[in-house]
């Protein structure tokens, strides 16, 4: 298993129009090229103008043909194009992570 762990930043201000314009154009395309994520949240504490997205993949390979599909649809082109003109986003950080061995499927 493979977790890919991103954390997006938005200027003060814009979290809640960027979060709406990736339920509008960007949510449907992640949903269709990978699936439900382990968890989409926002961020409550530290730095509140940023969100959180974390998904699941068998392993590397896994992640990389899914992310080549998405990367290839006409759709998601569209929706990086709407989220650069918007200018919300300042910083995006992403980690691969593996579960620690003790770590039991739930």
């Amino acid at each position: 298993m493979l977790y890919d762990h991103r954390t997006y930043t938005c200027r003060p201000g814009t979290i809640a129009r960027q979060m709406k314009l990736y339920e509008d154009h960007g949510w449907p395309v992640q949903l269709r090229h990978l699936g439900a994520p382990v968890l989409y949240g926002r961020v409550e504490t530290g730095d509140v103008n940023s969100y959180v997205h974390v998904w699941a993949y068998d392993d590397a390979a896994d992640r990389a043909a899914k992310r080549a599909a998405m990367a290839a649809d006409p759709d998601w082109a569209a929706y990086l194009k709407k989220s650069a003109e918007s200018g919300y986003l300042v910083s995006q950080v992403n980690t691969l992570l593996t579960p620690a061995p003790f770590l039991q499927p739930t």
